[in-house]
Order: C-alpha cells, then structure tokens, then sequence
C-alpha cells in the first residue's frame, strides 16, 4: 500500500488574533438571569416557592422542566469577595475581580477561586479583550452571552457579554496580591487601567458576600437546548442584609452556530414569559455585581 498522505490543515488568516497570535476566545455559553428582589428569600421553602412559578411557566410554554427534589438537594452557601481600588478604577471600565471559596458543612473546602471578568454590551469589543492570566498552573476561559431583562420594563431582553477567566487562588511568593503592580503581571489587560499607579485593591464596600445558592432542576428547550437552572439569594456576612436574589439558567456549546433557532426562539419567549409570570418577585436595572457596588450610595459608572 502506499504511503496516506494527509491533507493540509486550513488556517483562517482573516479570524482575528490576540497579540501572542492566539485566536479570539468564541462564546461558549448562553446564559440568562432575572434579578430578583432578596427581600423575597427568608427560608429554603422561598427557593421551592418560586420553582412553582418556572414549572407554570415551562408549561404553558411548552419546556420540558425536570425539577430536583427538595430532600435530596440542600442549599450551597459561597462566599464572594469583590475587590477594587477605592475609587473603582475596575468596575468604572467594565472589569470584575473576585475571590469565591465554597463551604460544606460549615467550613471552606478547597482553594479560594479567583474569577476575573470583561463584561460589555458589544460582542467585538468584549471579544477582543485578552484576559488570559500570566499564571503558573491551569485556568478556564468561560465566554458567555448573558440575556438580562430590559431595564426599565418586565418582558424584554438585553444582552451582555461576559468574558472570563477563573483558576484556583494560592499565595506563591511575597509579592502582595493586592497592589496594581502585581495585578498587571497577572493581568495584562489592566495595564491600561491600573498602570502607572501604587494602586491597591481592597474589598468593595467593606462587604463580604454570604451566597446561598439552590439547584431546582434543568430545562430542556428541545433540539439538544438543556439548561441546568437555579436560584439564589446574596445577603451580607454578619448582618444577613438580603440584597439581591436571582435565577439563572446557563447552556454550554462549542459553536453558537450550532444551537436551533427555534429553540433559542423557545428560550427567549420562556424567558419573556417568565418575568411577566414573576413579575412581583423581580428587581429591574441592576446586577448581583451592581448591588454591591451600590450599597453605599454613589453608584460607579459601569457597561451593565
């Protein structure tokens, strides 16, 4: 037999490139978020209370919803931690660092996560943010297209663009993780922002965050659209102020051309429906993010 011969690999010159020459990072995700108001959330039964309504809705709009149980599946409790300089030089340019650390039974377990964010309204311009960290170790890039309600009114869509990166926290060395000089080795794409200045970070607004977080079950879209969705409530650590609540539901795919468009069209009327359906539970014009940077007044300037 003779010898195969293997055909060239075709190479995209026109895609565009990071400046390494490594290809933009494409979206992976489809997510979808109602803020809620937190007042609503006092007990594990408020969670189950508002699954009542996203079965009602799946129904009536023809989502196969497959809902956990309530026994078996007992809340998860996070904390997240904002950082920013004081004067919010991150936020104020649409970036987002945090640190989050899960608890069991009481007590962290595992490293703290760091997750640092571009979030924008412009898909090129989100895109073409490199957030890859300059770190020893493996870190996971998740790009999403996040659909938030209108701002101003229930039943209308908008959408974000999330670019991420997320990757264990663990101290190496005696360089202090909070000044602007160490930020930029870690994160060259806040040169711009941060260089230049002795700039730390601190926790924004003095809060810790206390994340209770429960699963209710997955939705199914049809034509291979399923979507794991929960709800959660964020309140502050010592006081347990509620500030925000939220329901989300999140679908990954390699290619966004691969998802059915009558499907979306499904995900997006559900979506609709459900903020008319729970319109007594939701919060307008803001984020989980927002909220915290709001809590004492003077809000920054964000791309939310």
């Amino acid at each position: 037999m003779g010898e195969k011969i293997s055909k060239p690999q075709v190479v995209d010159l026109s895609a565009p490139l990071y400046a390494d020459g490594h290809p933009y990072d494409e979206v992976r995700y489809l997510e979808a978020k109602i803020i809620l108001s937190g007042l609503r959330f006092t007990s594990v039964q408020s969670f189950f209370d508002f699954a009542k309504i996203v079965t009602r809705v799946a129904k009536r709009m023809g989502v196969e919803y497959e809902p956990v149980s309530p026994k078996t599946n007992r809340p998860q409790i996070r904390e997240v931690l904002f950082l920013d300089t004081q004067d919010f030089k991150l936020y104020n340019n649409s970036f987002i660092l945090r640190r989050r650390i899960t608890y069991e039974d009481g007590f962290p377990v595992g490293d703290p996560e760091i997750v640092f964010k571009f979030r924008h309204p412009d898909l090129d311009t989100a895109s073409a943010l490199d957030v890859r960290p300059q770190i020893q170790g493996a870190y996971k890039i998740k790009f999403k297209e996040e659909a938030l309600p209108l701002k101003d009114r229930i039943g209308g869509i908008r959408s974000l663009y999330s670019h991420n990166v997320e990757f264990p926290f663990r101290m190496r060395g005696a360089a202090d993780p909070t000044a602007a000089a160490t930020l930029i080795r870690v994160f060259p794409a806040l040169a711009p922002v941060l260089g230049g200045t002795r700039k730390h970070v601190q926790l924004v607004n003095r809060t810790a965050v206390e994340e209770v977080l429960q699963d209710l079950g997955t939705l199914d879209f049809g034509k291979g659209l399923t979507a794991p969705c929960n709800v959660s409530v964020w309140r502050t650590r010592g006081d347990h102020h509620q500030l925000v609540g939220e329901f989300s539901y999140q679908a990954r795919f390699l290619r966004r051309t691969d998802l059915n468009a009558k499907a979306l069209e499904r995900s997006e009327a559900f979506f609709c429906a459900l903020q008319d359906e729970a319109r007594d539970w939701v919060s307008l014009g803001t984020t989980k993010t927002g909220a915290v940077y709001r809590l004492k007044g003077n809000p920054p300037q964000s791309h939310e």
